[in-house]
């Protein structure tokens, strides 16, 4: 009979601590120069559809 054991806590600390990382990257803001290039792709597709 095998009993499956509790997550041991430093597994319970990791989980939390990426779970915070990927939290705190998805609230970042998009940097301006990385805008910029989208725009810039996007009126390129625009004149490549003519």
């Amino acid at each position: 009979m095998a009993q499956q054991k509790p997550k041991p806590n430093l597994d319970e600390q990791i989980e939390m601590n990426l779970k915070k990382v990927y939290q705190k990257t998805l609230e970042e803001e998009v940097p301006d120069r990385f805008l910029e290039l989208l725009e810039q792709l996007k009126e390129q597709d625009m004149r490549d559809d003519r």
